[in-house]
Protein backbone atom coordinates (compact mmCIF):
# COMPACT_ATOMS: atom_id res chain seq x y z
CA UNK A 1 0.00 0.00 0.00
CA UNK A 2 1.18 3.87 -0.87
CA UNK A 3 1.83 5.59 2.08
CA UNK A 4 -0.72 8.58 2.78
CA UNK A 5 0.48 11.80 2.35
CA UNK A 6 -1.39 14.99 4.56
CA UNK A 7 -1.25 18.39 4.15
CA UNK A 8 -3.24 20.36 6.35
CA UNK A 9 -3.81 23.69 5.98
CA UNK A 10 -6.03 26.74 7.45
CA UNK A 11 -9.03 26.40 5.06
CA UNK A 12 -7.83 23.03 3.25
CA UNK A 13 -6.82 19.67 4.00
CA UNK A 14 -4.84 17.87 1.12
CA UNK A 15 -4.44 13.94 1.58
CA UNK A 16 -3.83 11.25 -0.83
CA UNK A 17 -2.03 8.40 -1.44
CA UNK A 18 1.52 9.03 -2.74
CA UNK A 19 1.12 9.42 -6.53
CA UNK A 20 3.30 12.46 -7.83
CA UNK A 21 2.02 13.07 -11.06
CA UNK A 22 -1.70 13.44 -9.98
CA UNK A 23 -3.85 15.94 -7.43
CA UNK A 24 -4.78 14.52 -4.06
CA UNK A 25 -7.71 12.31 -4.14
CA UNK A 26 -9.38 14.22 -1.42
CA UNK A 27 -9.44 18.04 -0.50
CA UNK A 28 -11.66 19.19 2.30
CA UNK A 29 -12.47 22.09 3.98
CA UNK A 30 -10.20 22.02 7.53
CA UNK A 31 -13.36 23.88 9.23
CA UNK A 32 -15.42 21.49 11.07
CA UNK A 33 -19.05 21.84 12.98
CA UNK A 34 -19.08 20.69 16.09
CA UNK A 35 -21.66 17.67 16.38
CA UNK A 36 -23.32 17.13 20.23
CA UNK A 37 -22.83 13.70 21.48
CA UNK A 38 -26.00 13.08 22.12
CA UNK A 39 -28.83 13.54 19.41
CA UNK A 40 -31.43 15.77 21.10
CA UNK A 41 -33.14 18.18 19.09
CA UNK A 42 -31.94 20.99 21.46
CA UNK A 43 -28.42 20.25 21.24
CA UNK A 44 -28.67 20.16 17.57
CA UNK A 45 -30.17 23.68 17.47
CA UNK A 46 -27.70 24.66 20.22
CA UNK A 47 -25.08 23.83 18.23
CA UNK A 48 -25.86 24.27 14.79
CA UNK A 49 -23.71 27.44 14.07
CA UNK A 50 -21.01 26.42 15.68
CA UNK A 51 -17.68 25.85 13.77
CA UNK A 52 -13.97 24.78 14.92
CA UNK A 53 -11.23 25.67 13.27
CA UNK A 54 -8.54 23.14 14.68
CA UNK A 55 -5.45 24.67 12.26
CA UNK A 56 -4.74 28.38 12.65
CA UNK A 57 -2.47 30.69 10.49
CA UNK A 58 -0.46 27.31 9.56
CA UNK A 59 -0.57 25.86 13.52
CA UNK A 60 -2.36 23.45 15.10
CA UNK A 61 -5.17 24.74 17.90
CA UNK A 62 -7.33 22.00 18.65
CA UNK A 63 -5.88 18.40 19.18
CA UNK A 64 -9.18 16.68 19.84
CA UNK A 65 -10.92 17.93 16.23
CA UNK A 66 -7.69 16.94 14.66
CA UNK A 67 -7.44 13.70 15.63
CA UNK A 68 -11.15 13.21 14.23
CA UNK A 69 -10.39 15.16 11.28
CA UNK A 70 -7.59 12.28 10.53
CA UNK A 71 -9.64 9.35 11.54
CA UNK A 72 -12.28 10.77 9.20
CA UNK A 73 -9.55 11.33 6.33
CA UNK A 74 -7.46 8.65 7.14
CA UNK A 75 -10.48 5.74 7.58
CA UNK A 76 -13.44 6.90 5.87
CA UNK A 77 -12.22 8.17 2.89
CA UNK A 78 -8.59 6.80 2.06
CA UNK A 79 -9.72 3.18 3.57
CA UNK A 80 -7.33 2.48 5.97
CA UNK A 81 -8.52 -0.55 7.91
CA UNK A 82 -7.60 -0.29 11.97
CA UNK A 83 -5.12 -2.98 12.95
CA UNK A 84 -3.81 -2.83 9.19
CA UNK A 85 -2.39 1.10 8.80
CA UNK A 86 0.45 1.96 7.09
CA UNK A 87 3.32 4.70 6.06
CA UNK A 88 2.35 8.86 6.60
CA UNK A 89 4.14 11.82 6.05
CA UNK A 90 2.86 15.29 6.40
CA UNK A 91 4.03 18.75 5.43
CA UNK A 92 5.41 20.99 7.98
CA UNK A 93 4.94 24.72 7.79
CA UNK A 94 7.75 26.83 8.83
CA UNK A 95 8.29 28.09 12.52
CA UNK A 96 6.27 25.26 13.61
CA UNK A 97 7.03 24.79 17.32
CA UNK A 98 9.02 21.45 18.42
CA UNK A 99 6.37 20.99 20.93
CA UNK A 100 3.65 20.77 17.59
CA UNK A 101 5.72 17.84 16.04
CA UNK A 102 6.32 15.91 18.74
CA UNK A 103 2.48 15.97 19.66
CA UNK A 104 2.01 14.91 15.65
CA UNK A 105 4.49 12.19 15.94
CA UNK A 106 2.81 11.27 19.24
CA UNK A 107 -0.24 11.07 17.78
CA UNK A 108 0.28 8.83 14.75
CA UNK A 109 1.80 6.15 15.82
CA UNK A 110 -0.03 6.28 20.19
CA UNK A 111 -3.68 6.75 18.41
CA UNK A 112 -3.46 5.72 14.78
CA UNK A 113 -1.04 3.14 14.88
CA UNK A 114 0.95 3.83 11.62
CA UNK A 115 3.98 1.69 11.09
CA UNK A 116 6.11 4.69 10.15
CA UNK A 117 5.89 8.58 10.06
CA UNK A 118 7.72 11.41 8.16
CA UNK A 119 7.67 15.17 8.21
CA UNK A 120 9.08 17.77 5.74
CA UNK A 121 9.04 21.48 5.43
CA UNK A 122 6.61 23.19 2.73
CA UNK A 123 8.89 25.16 1.49
CA UNK A 124 11.32 22.13 0.51
CA UNK A 125 8.27 20.06 -0.62
CA UNK A 126 7.01 22.63 -3.50
CA UNK A 127 10.96 23.17 -4.56
CA UNK A 128 10.66 19.26 -5.19
CA UNK A 129 7.36 19.41 -6.96
CA UNK A 130 8.88 22.30 -9.04
CA UNK A 131 11.96 20.22 -9.88
CA UNK A 132 14.06 22.13 -7.41
CA UNK A 133 16.18 21.55 -4.50
CA UNK A 134 17.24 25.13 -4.12
CA UNK A 135 15.05 28.32 -4.37
CA UNK A 136 12.60 30.87 -3.05
CA UNK A 137 9.26 29.81 -1.93
CA UNK A 138 6.44 32.27 -1.71
CA UNK A 139 3.76 30.47 0.22
CA UNK A 140 0.40 32.72 -0.28
CA UNK A 141 -2.25 30.73 2.08
CA UNK A 142 -5.27 31.42 3.80
CA UNK A 143 -3.98 32.57 6.72
CA UNK A 144 -0.40 33.54 6.29
CA UNK A 145 2.14 34.25 3.84
CA UNK A 146 5.74 32.36 4.38
CA UNK A 147 8.22 33.24 2.30
CA UNK A 148 12.05 30.80 2.74
CA UNK A 149 14.93 30.87 0.97
CA UNK A 150 15.87 26.86 0.45
CA UNK A 151 19.71 25.53 -0.22
CA UNK A 152 20.17 22.36 -1.33
CA UNK A 153 17.25 21.03 0.85
CA UNK A 154 17.34 23.37 3.97
CA UNK A 155 15.56 25.81 4.86
CA UNK A 156 17.31 28.67 5.41
CA UNK A 157 15.23 29.63 9.00
CA UNK A 158 17.23 32.44 10.33
CA UNK A 159 16.82 34.38 6.44
CA UNK A 160 12.52 33.10 6.68
CA UNK A 161 9.81 35.29 7.22
CA UNK A 162 5.97 35.33 7.87
CA UNK A 163 3.26 37.37 7.43
CA UNK A 164 0.02 37.16 8.98
CA UNK A 165 -1.69 38.38 5.96
CA UNK A 166 -3.64 35.64 3.71
CA UNK A 167 -6.46 34.95 1.96
CA UNK A 168 -9.05 35.50 4.90
CA UNK A 169 -7.43 39.00 5.32
CA UNK A 170 -8.21 39.51 1.55
CA UNK A 171 -11.59 38.35 2.15
CA UNK A 172 -12.44 40.53 4.86
CA UNK A 173 -11.04 43.38 2.54
CA UNK A 174 -13.37 42.22 -0.11
CA UNK A 175 -16.51 42.30 1.99
CA UNK A 176 -15.55 45.72 3.46
CA UNK A 177 -15.47 46.83 -0.45
CA UNK A 178 -18.54 45.74 -1.36
CA UNK A 179 -20.46 46.60 1.40
CA UNK A 180 -19.67 50.57 0.56
CA UNK A 181 -20.21 50.18 -2.90
CA UNK A 182 -23.60 47.89 -2.32
CA UNK A 183 -25.07 49.13 1.20
CA UNK A 184 -28.52 47.18 0.47
CA UNK A 185 -26.75 44.15 0.07
CA UNK A 186 -26.81 41.24 2.87
CA UNK A 187 -22.71 39.70 2.64
CA UNK A 188 -21.60 36.59 4.27
CA UNK A 189 -17.83 35.58 4.16
CA UNK A 190 -18.94 32.13 2.33
CA UNK A 191 -20.98 33.91 -0.75
CA UNK A 192 -18.10 36.92 -0.71
CA UNK A 193 -15.14 33.40 -0.78
CA UNK A 194 -16.67 32.69 -3.96
CA UNK A 195 -17.20 36.14 -5.30
CA UNK A 196 -12.91 36.69 -4.31
CA UNK A 197 -12.40 33.58 -6.07
CA UNK A 198 -14.05 34.31 -9.39
CA UNK A 199 -13.58 37.62 -9.57
CA UNK A 200 -10.10 39.16 -7.71
CA UNK A 201 -7.43 40.44 -9.76
CA UNK A 202 -3.90 42.13 -10.02
CA UNK A 203 -3.49 45.38 -11.90
CA UNK A 204 -0.47 45.29 -14.02
CA UNK A 205 1.72 47.58 -12.39
CA UNK A 206 0.24 50.67 -9.52
CA UNK A 207 -0.62 53.11 -12.06
CA UNK A 208 -3.10 50.44 -13.89
CA UNK A 209 -4.37 49.96 -10.56
CA UNK A 210 -4.95 53.79 -9.63
CA UNK A 211 -6.81 54.01 -13.40
CA UNK A 212 -9.20 51.25 -12.25
CA UNK A 213 -10.11 54.06 -9.65
CA UNK A 214 -11.02 56.32 -11.87
CA UNK A 215 -12.72 54.01 -14.57
CA UNK A 216 -13.62 50.25 -14.30
CA UNK A 217 -16.19 48.16 -15.59
CA UNK A 218 -18.71 46.97 -13.57
CA UNK A 219 -20.22 43.14 -13.29
CA UNK A 220 -24.02 41.92 -11.86
CA UNK A 221 -23.80 39.11 -9.86
CA UNK A 222 -26.56 36.91 -8.33
CA UNK A 223 -25.76 35.65 -5.05
CA UNK A 224 -27.03 32.20 -4.25
CA UNK A 225 -30.00 34.04 -2.30
CA UNK A 226 -30.89 36.18 -5.22
CA UNK A 227 -29.69 39.24 -3.89
CA UNK A 228 -27.64 41.32 -7.42
CA UNK A 229 -23.91 43.19 -6.47
CA UNK A 230 -22.01 45.38 -7.99
CA UNK A 231 -18.24 44.42 -8.73
CA UNK A 232 -15.83 46.83 -10.27
CA UNK A 233 -12.43 48.64 -9.15
CA UNK A 234 -13.18 45.84 -5.83
CA UNK A 235 -11.58 43.27 -8.03
CA UNK A 236 -8.45 44.80 -8.16
CA UNK A 237 -8.31 46.21 -4.36
CA UNK A 238 -8.06 42.87 -3.64
CA UNK A 239 -5.49 42.57 -5.67
CA UNK A 240 -3.08 45.58 -4.92
CA UNK A 241 -3.61 44.67 -0.63
CA UNK A 242 -0.78 42.02 -1.54
CA UNK A 243 1.34 44.77 -3.28
CA UNK A 244 0.22 47.20 -0.91
CA UNK A 245 -0.11 46.31 2.38
CA UNK A 246 -1.00 49.57 2.86
CA UNK A 247 -4.18 48.93 1.89
CA UNK A 248 -5.69 46.51 4.95
CA UNK A 249 -4.36 49.68 7.07
CA UNK A 250 -1.09 47.76 7.58
CA UNK A 251 2.94 49.47 8.06
CA UNK A 252 4.65 47.16 5.45
CA UNK A 253 6.62 46.33 2.32
CA UNK A 254 5.18 45.05 -0.43
CA UNK A 255 5.07 41.05 -1.22
CA UNK A 256 7.89 41.46 -3.78
CA UNK A 257 10.13 43.46 -1.21
CA UNK A 258 9.44 41.01 1.32
CA UNK A 259 10.91 38.64 -1.05
CA UNK A 260 14.27 40.35 -1.84
CA UNK A 261 14.87 41.26 1.54
CA UNK A 262 15.03 37.58 2.33
CA UNK A 263 17.47 36.54 -0.27
CA UNK A 264 19.68 39.75 0.77
CA UNK A 265 19.68 38.20 4.44
CA UNK A 266 21.14 35.08 2.72
CA UNK A 267 25.12 34.82 2.11
CA UNK A 268 25.92 36.40 -1.25
CA UNK A 269 27.33 33.10 -2.55
CA UNK A 270 23.70 31.74 -2.97
CA UNK A 271 21.93 34.38 -4.38
CA UNK A 272 21.83 33.45 -7.93
CA UNK A 273 20.24 29.79 -7.36
CA UNK A 274 17.49 31.97 -4.99
CA UNK A 275 17.20 34.82 -7.78
CA UNK A 276 16.57 32.05 -10.35
CA UNK A 277 14.24 29.81 -8.64
CA UNK A 278 11.06 31.44 -7.04
CA UNK A 279 8.19 29.68 -6.85
CA UNK A 280 4.82 30.65 -6.19
CA UNK A 281 2.77 28.68 -4.08
CA UNK A 282 -0.68 28.53 -2.26
CA UNK A 283 -4.05 29.43 -3.37
CA UNK A 284 -3.96 33.14 -3.54
CA UNK A 285 -1.42 33.08 -5.94
CA UNK A 286 -3.59 31.35 -8.58
CA UNK A 287 -4.96 34.60 -8.60
CA UNK A 288 -5.66 36.17 -12.16
CA UNK A 289 -2.69 38.30 -12.81
CA UNK A 290 -0.87 37.55 -9.82
CA UNK A 291 2.29 36.24 -11.83
CA UNK A 292 2.45 38.56 -14.08
CA UNK A 293 2.34 41.43 -11.73
CA UNK A 294 4.87 39.93 -9.18
CA UNK A 295 7.17 39.52 -12.04
CA UNK A 296 6.92 42.80 -13.50
CA UNK A 297 7.41 44.10 -10.36
CA UNK A 298 10.57 41.86 -8.95
CA UNK A 299 11.89 42.81 -12.65
CA UNK A 300 11.91 46.46 -11.11
CA UNK A 301 13.43 46.13 -7.82
CA UNK A 302 15.74 49.29 -6.98
CA UNK A 303 17.68 46.44 -5.94
CA UNK A 304 20.25 44.51 -8.22
CA UNK A 305 18.03 41.61 -6.82
CA UNK A 306 15.61 40.56 -9.57
CA UNK A 307 13.87 37.13 -8.92
CA UNK A 308 12.49 35.10 -11.70
CA UNK A 309 9.53 32.93 -11.20
CA UNK A 310 9.98 29.62 -12.69
CA UNK A 311 7.36 27.18 -14.11
CA UNK A 312 6.49 23.85 -12.74
CA UNK A 313 7.45 20.76 -14.92
CA UNK A 314 4.63 19.85 -17.71
CA UNK A 315 3.64 16.67 -15.97
CA UNK A 316 2.89 17.78 -12.99
CA UNK A 317 -1.16 18.36 -12.34
CA UNK A 318 -3.19 21.38 -13.12
CA UNK A 319 -3.51 23.87 -11.20
CA UNK A 320 -0.22 22.61 -9.06
CA UNK A 321 -0.07 26.17 -6.73
CA UNK A 322 -3.36 24.87 -5.02
CA UNK A 323 -1.35 21.75 -3.68
CA UNK A 324 2.51 22.49 -4.43
CA UNK A 325 3.35 20.91 -0.96
CA UNK A 326 1.19 18.49 -1.24
CA UNK A 327 2.80 16.66 -4.35
CA UNK A 328 6.26 17.58 -3.31
CA UNK A 329 5.31 15.27 -0.54
CA UNK A 330 4.35 12.43 -2.62
CA UNK A 331 7.59 12.61 -4.84
CA UNK A 332 9.61 12.67 -1.30
CA UNK A 333 7.27 9.49 0.00
CA UNK A 334 8.15 7.98 -2.87
CA UNK A 335 12.04 7.73 -1.23
CA UNK A 336 11.71 8.15 2.40
CA UNK A 337 9.54 5.03 3.08
CA UNK A 338 10.99 2.51 0.49
CA UNK A 339 14.63 3.49 1.57
CA UNK A 340 14.01 3.32 5.71
CA UNK A 341 14.76 6.84 6.19
CA UNK A 342 11.25 7.12 8.16
CA UNK A 343 10.49 6.75 11.62
CA UNK A 344 9.38 3.02 12.62
CA UNK A 345 7.02 1.73 15.36
CA UNK A 346 11.07 0.38 16.61
CA UNK A 347 12.44 3.94 16.25
CA UNK A 348 9.68 5.78 18.55
CA UNK A 349 9.36 3.06 20.84
CA UNK A 350 13.03 3.59 21.81
CA UNK A 351 13.39 7.10 21.74
CA UNK A 352 9.96 8.89 22.32
CA UNK A 353 8.56 11.83 20.60
CA UNK A 354 11.82 13.79 20.21
CA UNK A 355 13.21 11.50 17.64
CA UNK A 356 10.75 13.72 14.88
CA UNK A 357 13.62 16.30 15.29
CA UNK A 358 16.94 13.88 14.93
CA UNK A 359 15.27 11.82 11.69
CA UNK A 360 12.70 14.82 9.94
CA UNK A 361 14.16 17.93 10.45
Amino acid sequence: MEAVVVDAGSKLLKAGFAVPDQPPSLIIPTKMKRVPEDESANDHILYKDITVDPIVQGMVRDWDAIEDLLHHVLHASLGWEFGNEGHILFTDPILTPKAVREHLVQLMFEKFNVSGFYAAEQPVLSLYAAGRISGCTVDVGHGKIDIAPVIEGAVQHIASRRFDIGGADLTSLLIQELSKSNPLVNLNVWDVEKLKEQYASCAEDEAAYEKTKQSCPNEKHTLPDGQVITIGRERYTVGEALFQPSILGLEANGIVEQLVHCILSVSSENHRQLLENTVLCGATSSMAGFENRFQKEASLSPSAIHPTVVKPPEYMPENLPLYQAWVGGAILAKVIFPQNQHISKADYDENGPAIVHRKCF
